[in-house]
């Protein structure tokens, strides 16, 4: 089997086996929430902002995600500048009173090192809002300092942690000390798909309509109605 597969299917068997219980516990959290009108905001900026975008308006997929995108933190921006622009205090400041958070709502914060002040000045946006924070992090990097000037890392505010177990550099190959082969995009995906997979089949135990897209290929679907129901609150 190819290296990097193999790895993949280590670290995959690693989360599932580490932080299944996690998974289920946090979407026992959030499906009362999404029943009583809330939607899953989801932010990252660089590649974690790939992970946000993956989840919305997916066949399959939940229809209450929002992806929070703010384009100077966008790779299309210029993969750089969402680098240094992620580093900088106070940058989200200006960006502030573009969030609208209600309080049914769930913000999922994505930021593999979990130290940089955008992500972390977003949880507490997200927390003075009073509603349920969730990051997806790797907590092998927790030893690495914080540079928010609250000296806390995102763990340390957040509500709750999905643990991608990413090693330090993400990669998970070397040849020659060189490190490749990144798996941050595949476990941080998988592990947001699990947790609405699970979201999916506890709505569907407590008899709620299920708020999932349908794919458009394959025939008629009710897609138009859930747009409808939750277009006030998502541009689709």
């Amino acid at each position: 089997m190819n290296a990097y597969f193999q790895q993949v299917k280590r670290y995959l068997e690693m989360v599932e086996a580490q932080e299944g219980t996690q998974i289920a516990n946090i979407a026992q959290q959030i499906v009362p929430r999404l029943e009583k009108g809330g939607i899953i905001q989801l932010f990252g900026s660089g590649h974690s902002m790939l992970l946000a975008q993956e989840s919305y308006y997916r066949a399959g997929g939940l229809v209450p995600i929002k992806p929070i995108q703010i384009e100077p933190l966008m790779l299309h921006q210029g993969a750089l500048q969402s680098s240094e622009n992620e580093k900088q205090q106070d940058f989200l400041a200006p960006y502030k009173e573009q969030l609208h958070f209600e309080q049914h709502d769930i913000c999922i914060i994505i930021s593999t090192s979990a130290r940089n002040p955008v992500p972390i000045d977003m949880a507490l946006y997200a927390k003075e809002a009073g509603i349920l924070t969730i990051s997806l992090q790797s907590l092998v990097y927790q030893d690495q300092s914080s540079r928010h000037p609250s000296g806390k890392r995102l763990e340390q505010i957040v509500d709750e942690v999905l643990d991608t177990h990413v090693p330090l550099g993400d990669g998970v190959l070397t040849v020659e000390q060189l490190q490749y082969a990144p798996v941050s995009t595949v476990l941080g995906a998988t592990i947001l798909n699990a947790l609405f997979a699970e979201i999916i089949e506890q709505m569907n135990k407590n008899k709620q309509m299920l708020p999932v897209f349908s794919s458009s290929n394959l025939g008629t679907t009710n897609n138009d109605e859930l747009i409808a129901k939750y277009g006030h609150r998502i541009d689709f």
